[in-house]
């Protein structure tokens, strides 16, 4: 069910309700039928007006329906307002998300986010909504703490919520060690839309079996790969959780650790499905995103996906000349990957500096790492030892220095 407001395009709304269905599929849904209300203002009680209620109501017994969704945050009282007329339960996108969330999660720390966040949007609803999650047990929007933590009392609510956050806080300090150690290789994060083909480029670009579906947040756990771009040169690559048009706050602050990987990459590989109607609001969204995760500034390429879909080259051409110094390329067809990777290459390279290492004799065991780790530009041999002039990564350039010097 979706509403379109004033300043609203009428495709606009089709757009987000078509992904709501999407949404709604990825989560194990059959959508039997879909409505639109046009509107001056949400009516407070329920959201859309009586008539189009009543409306609801009928389509909804002749389809059979067992659960109704709308495509926008409803309040409460709202939800209950409308199970109270349409005698059925109402969910909203938010509720959806955070389902899908929770049937996506394999790893600890996605399940602890996914339950924080659950737990965060369930908690100004407790009143008199446990008995009817227990009904609904296992039904769309009442995954993950749904079903097994529908706490009578809110203190209990609240010390869970407490408690998971202190699960996150000591996972966060044990990713942390690990950024500490890719901090000597150049890191790329790629972010973007859901279902731009994150996960299709990563498995490419590394030639690892990631997970890949055609279903909105088919990634969910951060996937690092390690990209080898020539002899000397590598890049670690890291897929993340897809953006989406509104969001929930509460996921976005429960995902900040998973996320704190683009706060910490050297790059970010924006991807873009090119071929969607909606391509300019995706790069909003992802701007807004980046925004909220204080990430607006982070160095970024944007790489307009799935360019074998366009009709034609004036696409490419428009795209070409209202984002300049952007990348084109289809991940299934290969186009364009080359010339990523160059400037990838370029970009890593440009970020390493350049300098002089001594090596008197006692130290020249050092050299199989400095080659390791460097490139080693230019070698000078004398009585007293080596002259190196290589070029490296800064972190691995200060820890060779400490390295020769003690």
């Amino acid at each position: 069910m979706g509403l379109r407001l004033p300043g609203a395009s009428s495709w606009q709304v089709e757009d987000s309700v078509a992904e709501l269905e999407a949404l709604a599929t990825t989560a194990g849904a059959e959508v039997l039928g879909k409505l639109i209300q046009a509107r001056g203002r949400i009516v407070a009680a329920s959201y859309i007006g009586s008539g189009k209620v009543e409306q609801l109501l009928s389509l909804a017994t002749e389809k059979k329906a067992n659960l109704v969704i709308f495509d926008d945050d409803l309040s409460p009282a709202q939800v209950r307002n409308l199970e109270s007329k349409l005698k059925l339960p109402v969910i909203d996108r938010s509720a959806l998300i955070l389902d899908i969330f929770a049937l996506r999660a394999r790893t600890k720390e996605a399940k602890a986010q996914v339950s924080l966040a659950q737990m965060k949007y369930l908690l100004p609803r407790l009143a008199g909504r446990w008995t009817h999650l227990e009904r609904q047990e296992g039904a769309i929007g009442t995954r993950g703490p749904g079903e097994t933590q529908l706490e009578t009392d809110r203190r209990q609510v609240q010390k869970r919520i407490s408690d998971l956050e202190k699960t996150l806080e000591r996972i966060d300090r044990e990713r942390e060690e690990q950024r500490k150690r890719r901090r000597k290789v150049f890191t790329v994060a790629l972010i973007g839309y859901t279902n731009a083909g994150k996960s299709t480029l990563l498995n490419l670009l590394s030639k690892s079996e990631v997970l890949c579906e055609d279903r909105l947040f088919a990634t969910l756990d951060a996937t690092t790969r390690k990209i080898v771009l020539d002899k000397k040169t590598e890049v670690l690559l890291t897929d993340t959780v897809g953006f989406i048009k509104k969001l929930p706050l509460h996921l976005v602050a429960s995902f900040r650790s998973t996320l704190r990987e683009i706060l910490e990459a050297d790059l970010l590989l924006h991807l873009v499905d090119s071929s969607h109607r909606e391509v300019e609001n995706h790069l909003r969204v992802a701007d807004e995103t980046l925004l909220s995760l204080d990430a607006e500034n982070r160095p970024q390429i944007l790489v307009f996906n799935k360019v074998d879909l366009l009709p034609d080259a004036t696409h490419i051409t428009k795209l070409r000349h209202q984002h300049p110094g952007s990348l084109f390329i289809s991940c299934t067809e290969g186009i364009g990957i080359k010339s990523l990777l160059q400037t990838l290459r370029e970009i890593a390279e440009n970020q390493e500096q350049e300098t002089t290492i001594f090596l008197g004799r006692e130290q020249e065991r050092f050299y199989p790492l400095i080659d390791r780790h460097t490139k080693i530009l230019d070698t000078v041999s004398n009585d007293g030892g080596l002259l190196l002039r290589v070029k490296g990564r800064p972190e691995w350039i200060n820890k060779l220095r400490k390295m020769v010097s003690s």
